[in-house]
């Protein structure tokens, strides 16, 4: 499609042009005949983010993934085949959260289903996030809404990414939830299990008591909390006292023993004795573990099943009892399991506490240690660090559970030295992004939960055996075959069952839980790639050349990716993985939506269109934050002034009087129409340009999109400010090969630049490119120094000539002259290679005598304006 050069030329309405254009003209469909003819070696296939479909994207989305556009659609032009999907994580706790309060609604797994239900509210307004608030119904109703909420945001979500010009191939858009990635997510837990990478266990677990979850460790977000410390009292059988501090008084109904480091001579004499809980009377050990602190508090601490992480390590390395008294919803449980061990007293005060909050409970055996007596003092504030689930908004617990988990090489050495063995095969990009992921290896302390106490996921595709009591057989879980996937347990019977022995002895049960959301999105690469239900195209793109992404999910996605592919392929999933820094606000903070401070694109979008926001991003290196105004977004501005000059600087040389029937060649020939590029200054333009070819090419296969960017923009203003200047009166009015030259390579450079500036500003290049050519900028090739011709080396002659007319305007401007008034005379000292610009430079300036005089630095001296000589 080919477009009439406007009388006008204007950003505005390009996107919606070019976006159905690039659509029916299938320029970003990914060709797969022409893939598999040319090789695997032809692809470049990206591991695109699917953002999580609940809510609305905000600016951190738009500067990410045009990072990974930019390298897209470079390699696209150098002529690789792209296999760029995209992908929607629509499953999970934010969809369900969403959901609760968008509907009104809550899940009630034991009600039953109800045909054509109408939620209580559509969109959420002045409703509570109260599950007290919110009308239960059944997980099949609830489920439904999910996936009508998530599939409305998805439509909104691929709106805002056309409009911003991301060139994927939307035929490959896959959902998270979908069929097929719950077969992929199934296929590949089932062959964890059988390898024995995948496993049960009864543990202690960190818990949002909100949510009713399991939480992993990827997922926790430390925050600073208000505490106290309160110092307690304990009993030795002698008669004397052993004072402890501790910010959770409250768990002492749990408390296992008492611990010291080894080489704390105070407490040396007391390992092995044992001593007494106040108020409850319990009998526990004092043990040495180097992990406590000789210098926290009174140097000795209780252990609790559970307080916190460490009181797991001390609780599992020590070999103790679990008496843990925190339930599923935060509150103190009925009845203790080491009530027996109390004296009557103590289970008096344990009634008092059974079934309030943690908060209450603490209030309450503060009270009574002070009563009692075991109390020192008054209580010592502080604040320390809690540990959050990054969703929630309450402390978590840790509760005793049986959940699934997948190996991750916290407890296998082998496993860890492989893992960070790939890390170092992985090519990042900046590099210096590998250490977050080799400390996030090197720092797991559990292997990876993976099992969910929710809703809208995929299913962990499992039953249990029922023994004639009715008792599920956990240890003998029953799998599918692979070909029935995907499969519901508390839907679909158990292979070799039927529904009428759910639940009852000797039938089966079905596993309840799903998996945790990264458990899928662990494995894009498999889903986009059609690992289940396409092999061929699978081996083709896979392993994938580029994962782009956010450095905050290194941890998360990145690390558990890797594991993925490792445990299921053995080899690391891309070759590259680009990371770009965060979006900061004015104040240098992290923008995200929990601090209310980000901005959502669309408006920005609309205000400056879409180029101007591609170059805002563009601007930014891999890995460095980039700080947004929204009240005064410069760089944006400037990208759009960008955008405009291309339109009318290609406008302005089109305009040029030629001899050619089109104006520039394909890009495989020399442009300007095969006309011959003669004089000194045209070559040295296009010499010029050839260098910034060279140096735009390598940054881009460096991973340095900015880089490139600043090379071009820097050349395209030098051509718009003063070269144009210069040849324009030559491309006007000059004559034979003289205004030839100077057209061929006004044509030639535009041809080029179009090309350079593409993956940045894809709609104003497109609008310009089709001006003179049939088809896309954005398949045509890369530009190379061939087509330029043989120029040689730049001399100089470019900037020298610059400067020179700097000079002269300057000279007028100085003497308060128009820039169109004569100059009867002038004196130019330079290089002697100016005298090959002579003609131009007398001719952009007015000057009628022009005298050169051979130096170092380009000065203009004794200039004689007409206006002043009359």
């Amino acid at each position: 499609m080919s477009v009439a050069i406007p009388e006008k030329p204007a950003l505005e309405g390009l996107e919606a042009t070019y976006r159905e254009v690039w659509e029916r003209e299938g320029t970003f469909r990914f060709d797969r005949d022409a893939a598999l003819a040319a090789g695997k070696d032809a692809v470049f296939s990206v591991d695109t983010p699917p953002p999580t479909a609940s809510g609305s994207l905000h600016i951190g989305h738009v500067f990410s993934y045009t990072h990974m556009d930019l390298m897209a659609r470079y390699q696209r032009m150098r002529g690789k085949h792209l296999f760029f999907p995209m992908g929607w994580d629509d499953n999970g706790l934010p969809t369900e959260r969403r959901v609760q309060n968008y509907y009104g609604v809550r899940c009630d797994p034991t009600l039953p289903y109800v045909h054509d239900f109408v939620p209580p509210q559509t969109g959420g307004e002045n409703s509570s996030g109260k599950a007290a608030d919110q009308q239960p119904i059944s997980r099949r109703n609830f489920v439904e809404l999910c996936e009508k909420l998530t599939a409305e945001d998805e439509v909104q979500f691929e709106e805002l990414w056309r409009t911003l010009g991301l060139s994927v191939d939307w035929s490959l858009t896959y959902r998270t939830i979908g069929a097929e990635s719950q077969r992929v997510a199934q296929r590949a837990f089932l062959r964890n299990l059988a390898r024995g990478e995948a496993y049960q266990a009864d543990a202690p677990t960190l818990w949002d008591v909100t949510f009713r979850t399991a939480v992993a460790q990827a997922e926790l977000e430390d925050k600073e909390q208000p505490a106290a410390y309160h110092r307690v009292s304990f009993h030795q059988p002698g008669g004397g006292t052993i004072e402890i501090e501790t910010t959770r008084p409250e768990l002492l109904p749990a408390c296992v023993a008492l611990v010291a480091h080894p080489d704390d001579e105070r407490y040396q004499g007391l390992f092995g004795t044992t001593v007494t809980t106040p108020i409850f009377g319990v009998e526990v050990p004092v043990l040495a573990h180097h992990l406590a602190q000789k210098d926290k508090g009174s140097g000795i601490a209780m252990i609790c099943t559970f307080g916190d992480v460490t009181d797991v390590v001390w609780w599992r390395e020590l070999d103790l009892p679990n008496r843990a008294i925190i339930g599923f919803d935060g509150r103190i449980l009925a009845q203790s399991p080491a009530e027996e061990l109390f004296t009557e007293a103590g289970r008096a005060a344990y009634a008092e506490l059974a079934g309030k909050t943690v908060f209450s409970a603490k209030a309450r055996i503060v009270e009574l240690l002070a009563e009692s007596g075991d109390l020192i003092g008054e209580p010592r504030k502080i604040t320390h660090p809690v540990k959050f689930f990054e969703k929630g908004d309450k402390p978590l617990e840790i509760v005793s559970t049986r959940q699934w988990y997948i190996a991750n090489g916290a407890r296998d050495e082998a496993l860890r030295e492989e893992l960070l063995a790939a890390g170092r095969e992985l090519q990042f990009h900046p590099d210096f992004m590998r250490v977050r992921y080799e400390n996030w290896v090197g720092g797991l302390t559990g292997d990876w939960l993976i099992s969910r106490q929710r809703f809208f996921g995929v299913p962990i595709p499992v039953w249990y055996p029922l023994d004639e009591h009715g008792e599920a057989l956990r240890e003998q879980p029953i799998v599918p075959d692979e070909a029935s996937l995907p499969v519901d347990p508390s839907s679909d019977a158990a292979p070799g069952y039927d529904e009428s022995q759910r639940g009852v002895p000797g039938g089966f049960v079905g596993e309840l839980d799903i998996m945790d959301t990264w458990a899928t999105s662990s494995l894009t690469p498999q889903i986009a790639g059609g690992w289940v239900d396409d092999p061929e195209l699978f081996e083709l793109v896979f392993p994938y050349a580029l994962r782009s992404q956010g450095q905050d999910i290194i941890r998360t996605w990145l690390f558990s990716t890797v594991l993925r592919a490792r445990l299921e392929h053995g080899e690391t999933p891309w070759r590259h993985a680009g990371i770009s820094g965060f979006i900061v606000d004015p104040d240098r903070k992290k923008m995200s939506k929990s601090k209310g401070n980000v901005v959502t694109p669309q408006g920005l979008l609309d205000e400056h269109g879409s180029d101007a926001v591609r170059y805002w991003a563009a601007s930014s290196k891999l890995g460095t934050d980039a700080a947004f105004d929204p009240q005064n977004p410069k760089t944006i501005k400037i990208g759009r002034r960008l955008a405009i000059k291309v339109l009318n600087a290609a406008k302005f040389v089109y305009g040029f009087p030629s001899g050619f029937d089109t104006p520039a060649a394909p890009a495989t020939q020399p442009a300007g129409g095969g006309a011959t590029v003669t004089e000194p200054l045209d070559v040295e333009l296009l010499a010029e340009l050839g260098r910034v070819v060279e140096e735009a090419t390598r940054a881009y296969e460096a991973f340095d999109h900015a880089r490139a960017l600043e090379v071009t923009e820097q050349f395209f203003w030098t051509f718009c400010d003063d070269y144009l200047e210069l040849v324009k009166e030559r491309a006007y009015t000059g004559e034979g090969a003289a205004q030839a030259s100077a057209v061929a390579a006004l044509r030639t450079a535009i041809d080029v630049m179009l090309r350079l500036l593409a993956p940045v500003i894809p709609f104003a290049t497109e609008e310009v490119w089709r001006w003179t050519h049939e088809g896309s900028v954005h398949t045509a090739a890369w530009p190379s120094t061939l087509e330029l011709g043989a120029h040689g080396e730049p001399r100089g002659l470019l900037p020298a000539v610059s400067a020179a007319l700097i000079g002269i305007r300057r000279a007028k401007t100085d003497a308060k002259a128009s820039q169109k008034t004569e100059v009867r005379s002038a004196t130019l000292a330079g290089p002697a290679l100016l005298a090959e610009a002579a003609d131009d430079l007398r001719a952009v300036g007015r000057i009628e005598r022009l005298d050169l005089v051979t130096a170092d630095e380009v000065a203009v001296t004794d200039v004689v304006l007409a206006e002043a000589a009359e």
